[in-house]
């Protein structure tokens, strides 16, 4: 199959389910400095290899054959990304591709305050901090760090050298169970009002909603009310392994690839292939297999030890 030729107009590389291939969640790290209990619950994990780890040279050289497929989104995650070395030397060097419309970076912010204005003077588009309290002892509790203050002042800094409409990721729970779409609209309008919906064409998992006062906010109800009939994203991890889904088991190493000195043409190839193949829809199985009361099968810790990549974090969760 050949690959798709250069050209200034957007190509459109669907999968067999006609999603396009659009985003692209490069992590470039497995490491963490929080053990968020829903998220990285232990001490130590089996990290990938460090010389299997792509320089920012081979990242940006990857990002760019994805690009030229279609990708005009790609967002730098982990692990938590900030503590790769120099993670704004790598944010210049894909601002430096005229495809990507939308650079963005996913972090916990511990990291933030002293790297924001290099961050933002690289020309990273946008800035979302995952957190999920606003109390100092519960945050404690739930990632095993007591570096909440260090997280304000990140996002103060992120506010400060320029950053505009930053995000927040707040993971849901209660106790430790799955807390619905549903419910989460239900405790929000007891306490804001009346919400409605925000209607838009978008290919973003969040569906969007907007408080009286005119406040947005979105939900991702990937377990209740799972996206994948619209999902464009797919996730490279910091070694080069391409997954066509969160939940997939089996990807592409494009890594090794790549230094296995393949062509362009053959890695571009072998993207095309793999995209317009693609039939996950891992939530939507996974959602169907509790309907009829069976529980997805979690990998077991042994296959996890033997190959770290299954991991969430290692992927960008």
């Amino acid at each position: 199959m050949s690959p798709l030729p250069l050209s200034r107009e957007r190509p459109t590389v669907t999968d067999t389910f006609g999603r396009p291939l659009r985003s692209l969640r490069i992590s470039v790290t497995d490491r963490c400095n929080l053990r968020c209990k829903y998220c990285m619950p232990e001490e130590e994990y089996t990290w990938l290899p460090r010389e299997t780890i792509l320089s920012f040279e081979e990242i940006a050289a990857l990002a760019d054959l994805f690009t030229e497929l279609g990708v005009d989104k790609v967002r730098l995650t982990g692990g938590e990304p900030l503590l790769r070395k120099d993670l704004s030397v790598l944010m210049r060097m894909l601002r430096r591709n005229p495809r990507i419309n939308d650079l963005a970076l996913t972090t916990n912010g511990v990291l933030l305050a002293e790297q924001a204005q290099a961050f933002y003077d690289a020309g990273l588009h946008r800035v979302t901090v995952s957190l999920d309290t606003l109390k100092p002892e519960r945050f404690k509790a739930l990632t095993r760090r007591d570096c909440f203050r260090q997280v304000l002042e990140g996002i103060e800094a992120a506010a400060r050298v320029g950053f505009k409409g930053l995000k927040f990721d707040t993971v849901a729970i209660r106790g430790y169970k799955v807390l619905s779409r549903a419910a989460i609209l239900k405790m929000l309008s007891q306490h804001y009002g009346p919400i409605e919906q925000v209607l838009e064409e978008s290919s973003a998992p969040a569906q969007r909603f907007a408080l009286p006062d005119g406040t947005t906010f979105g939900i991702i109800a990937s377990t209740t009310t799972p996206f994948c009939a619209t999902c464009d994203r797919s996730r490279l991890t910091a070694d080069g392994m391409w997954f066509l889904c969160l939940y997939a088991t089996e990807g592409t190493d494009l890594g090794q690839l790549l230094r296995a000195s393949a062509s362009r043409e053959q890695i571009k190839a072998r993207i095309l292939a793999g995209w317009q193949a693609r039939r996950d829809r891992g939530a939507e199985q996974r959602k169907e297999l509790e309907r009829v009361g069976i529980r997805a099968r979690l990998v077991e810790i042994e296959r996890l030890r033997q190959d770290p990549r299954l991991e969430m974090h290692t992927r960008g969760g």
